[in-house]
């Protein structure tokens, strides 16, 4: 991978992780706004490196020491720095298990947007989905068996990996959902700032396993994961301390991270299958989706006398 490709993948991977980070990046500041300073200074500071060091480099380990158990614990993490080819040869022979499963995680994810979650209206068609909600279930669970039955005809293992992504979604769902319950209370009474640090981490957490699925449609290096989703965490933190109000007012900005995580999760797809996509695409897609979503928040602004 030459320099240019490189600088361009952690470009993308950090653009792709803060926005998709919005949300955590709200839940953050809300949460912090309850809290004394100095339990708010801990979690900017010591839960950033808990944030990127123990959340967003360790899960991109996981994910290749599951989807290569031979290479046990020790050997999935030295295989993301080795030039061996027979380390690298079993890296490639894997990508299909990782790209699949990854890419099921993030189409269901903006599946479950499209069509449940409340939103701000970028274009006619959502308005229209998200009226027609009841279809999510039956929508994803086409899509998973299609995905399963091609994967079948050639890899039993790929259509495995489907189903622990679409498992990992509802999960992952799950927990966003408590969380969601969670945090009305600790906005109101007398909760601890221990227990709201420690809220803060899980959610954190679970918000970002969907940039570190997606970054594997970007790389399938660890360490341009590791450096790229962790600029993007150190953004995030900063937009949660300083910029979180202005951030909100570019209203479309959540929709353009969902059309890139549906974009993502496609080349996921197709490249578990061996459709060839060239590694540029995803940081050029995803650029090119975000910089089309900010243009319309800022068009919408003027449009309504926002400054």
């Amino acid at each position: 991978m030459d320099i240019v490709t490189i600088i361009v993948t952690i470009a993308g991977l950090c653009l792709f992780e803060a926005i998709t980070s919005i949300d955590n990046a709200v839940i953050n500041a809300e949460v912090l706004s309850t809290m004394g300073e100095r339990a708010g200074r801990w979690f900017v500071t010591w839960g950033l490196l808990i944030s990127v060091f123990l959340v967003r480099a360790a899960l991109p380990w996981l994910i290749v020491w599951f989807s290569i158990p031979s290479l046990g614990p020790l050997g999935a993490l030295t295989a993301t720095f080795s030039s061996d080819p027979s380390v690298v040869q079993a890296v490639e022979q894997s990508a299909p298990l990782i790209l699949t499963g990854g890419g099921m995680f993030l189409i269901f994810i903006f599946m479950h947007w499209l069509f449940l979650e409340e939103k701000e209206h970028a274009h006619w068609g959502e308005p229209f989905f998200e009226s027609k909600g009841v279809w999510f279930f039956a929508c994803v669970s086409v899509i998973l068996a299609l995905v399963v039955w091609l994967a079948l005809r050639g890899n039993q293992m790929m259509a495995f990996s489907a189903v622990l992504g679409s498992t990992a979604f509802f999960i992952v769902h799950g927990f966003r959902q408590n969380a969601e319950l969670q945090e009305r209370n600790l906005m109101g009474g007398n909760i601890l700032d221990t227990s709201k640090i420690l809220y803060l981490e899980v959610i954190d957490a679970t918000f970002s396993l969907d940039s570190v699925v997606g970054a594997f449609a970007f790389t399938l290096s660890v360490p341009l994961i590791v450096i790229g989703t962790g600029l993007g965490a150190v953004i995030v933190r900063h937009i949660t301390v300083s910029g979180v109000e202005k951030i909100t007012q570019y209203r479309f900005l959540k929709n353009g991270a969902m059309y890139s995580i549906a974009v993502l999760g496609l080349i996921m797809i197709l490249d578990s299958f061996g459709i060839g996509i060239p590694v540029y695409v995803s940081p050029l897609v995803t650029f090119g989706i975000v910089g089309f979503f900010l243009y319309r928040s800022t068009q919408f602004g003027k449009g309504n006398g926002a400054a």
